[in-house]
């Protein structure tokens, strides 16, 4: 064994030495890499990859569950805030399929299942609670459906029944609470559709006594959604159409920085001066067709020219000199006179433009606009850590909108200074956001393929020298049996034929140096006997 051993040792020191300083440090890299790689491989085998098994759940839900997996022994995480809860990837499904069998999450909401387990002993006024709550419950089920919409929270109000039938019926009210995709724009027909739903849904219920706002207490009125225009003569249609404006200009901007930063990075406000002073003017104007010339066009004309030229019989009747009154001196007499006569009128007609104008100007005008944006820079807590010329960049774009919505007579006083003034970009953390666990698919990084992909080179080059280094020993021991064979095979070729004679001969030597007592026995037996 020890032989065998230090024949290993001086085969792997020759080995060893024979190899060049390249082959050296190849062949420690590959063994060094080789174990790295082991290492990383029992890491993430050994790994436990957590996905969520529910996820916007209460802190009471997030409780039952938490009960569920602690008695049946299952590894589990509770995300940042309390409203998720994540498992092992390879449960989910079934403790999904488990849970639900056992009535987990129980959400504590009401529905029209209840129906089914009612008793014969339940009153009037359980039974119309019951059934109020589940009326809630499948309104905020077919809201959900809606894109955009995270989840809904409904509650009701229904009138009580009169004891007479002179009585007034009272109308019921809804009020519905939506959790939104942050910076989800509803279009006209989907708020139409949320209040056809929820009036359908129950009796007396008018659309006017039906409010939906938002987690950012956004309302979303049906009015702004299905008329064109808003009144503007009383002060309520005034305030609605204000907040109109500013929720178009606060979700138009919270959707460009939202692309830009993030939607969860940035929060805009938006407010508002507007004059509802409406205008209706006529105006008469006369302008000239030629207005280089200030002068009209021809639209008609007329020329007479008239020519006479000869001699004709004399004036007749009595000359006024010979009257008292007569102021010539003279007077030519005859019978005949001689003349030339010339005339020439023309009258042209030119007329100019006449424009009526009815004027009436827009229902309001935006005198004044201010933009507030918070932004969170990538590391909430470094306002550092925003690019350079970000903040300057988010001015720009908000000073441009201020000067293309503000009325064109007082954008076109005001300064570039003063419409920066109107601007307000500040960078901090949002610490009042809630953080949303999103259900991520766990991904490999990158660098892991990388190092994977050189440490199996690594491997398939060790592999390739150490085959190579055994198959080249197994040779050298190859030829060194046939060697020792050859020198056996020729000493068998010198040696005597083994006969009896012989082998007598080799047992008596043997028993000659093992027992010398009995060989001299035997030796004076065979002289006695000669």
């Amino acid at each position: 064994m020890n032989e065998r051993l230090t024949k290993i040792k001086t085969d792997t020191s020759q080995f060893w030495k024979s190899r060049s300083k390249t082959q050296k440090i190849v062949m420690l890299s590959s063994v060094v890499g080789v174990i790295a790689l082991a290492a990383i491989i029992t890491f993430f085998a050994t790994k436990t990859t957590y996905v969520p098994l529910y996820k916007d759940l209460s802190t009471r839900e997030i409780g039952q569950v938490k009960e569920a997996l602690d008695s049946q022994g299952v590894k589990y995480e509770i995300a940042p805030g309390g409203t998720s809860i994540l498992v092992p990837q390879e449960q989910v499904d079934s403790l999904l399929v488990q849970l639900a069998s056992e009535g987990y999450p129980q959400t504590g909401t009401i529905d029209y299942s209840f129906a089914n387990s009612s008793g014969f002993g339940m009153t009037d006024n359980e039974f119309n609670l019951l059934k109020k709550a589940a009326t809630e419950t499948e309104i905020a089920k077919l809201i959900k459906n809606l894109e955009g919409v995270k989840d809904a929270k409904v509650m009701i109000t229904l009138p009580e029944e009169g004891v007479f039938i002179q009585d007034v019926k009272e109308d019921a009210t809804a009020s519905i609470v939506l959790n939104t995709d942050p910076g989800y724009k509803f279009t006209e027909q989907q708020i139409a559709t949320m209040y056809n739903l929820v009036s359908k849904s129950i009796p007396n219920l008018k659309t006017d006594n039906i409010v939906i706002s938002n987690q950012f207490s956004e309302y979303f009125d049906l009015n702004a959604a299905t008329t064109d225009g808003t009144s503007t003569t009383t002060a309520e249609g005034q305030l609605q159409m204000k907040k109109l404006v500013e929720r178009d200009l606060q979700r138009q901007v919270q959707n460009m920085l939202g692309t830009l930063m993030g939607q969860d990075k940035v929060i805009v406000s938006v407010t508002t001066d507007i004059d509802f002073k409406k205008e209706n003017r006529e105006e008469n104007l006369v302008t000239p067709v030629d207005e280089e010339n200030m002068a009209g066009i021809a639209i008609s004309a007329q020329r007479i020219s008239e020519q006479y030229s000869g001699t004709g019989n004399a004036a007749m009747g009595t000359p006024e000199a010979e009257t008292t009154t007569d102021n010539f001196t003279t007077y030519n007499e005859g019978a005949t006179g001689n003349g030339d006569y010339e005339r020439t009128e023309e009258t042209i007609n030119n007329d100019v433009n006449r424009i009526r104008k009815d004027i009436q100007e827009a229902p309001y005008k935006i005198q004044d606009i201010g933009i507030q944006v918070i932004v969170e820079p990538p590391t909430a807590t470094d306002a550092a850590s925003l690019p350079d010329g970000v903040q300057q960049d988010i001015e720009k774009i908000l000073s441009t909108i201020v000067r293309t919505t503000i009325s064109k007579d007082v954008a076109a006083e005001l300064t570039q200074e003063q419409i920066d003034e109107k601007v307000a970009v500040s960078v901090q953390a949002l610490n009042g956001k809630v953080a949303d666990t999103a259900d991520e698919t766990p991904v490999i990084p990158w660098w892991v393929w990388v190092v994977g992909g050189i440490l199996l080179a690594v491997i398939l080059l060790l592999a390739f020298f150490i085959i190579r280094s055994r198959k080249r020993a197994k040779e050298e021991e190859e030829l060194s049996i046939l060697e020792e064979q050859e020198e056996l095979m020729i000493d068998d070729i010198n040696e005597e034929i083994e006969t009896e004679a012989t082998m007598r001969r080799k047992q008596l030597e043997k028993m000659a140096k093992e027992k010398p007592d009995d060989f001299a026995k035997l030796l004076r037996s065979w002289i006695a006997e000669d």
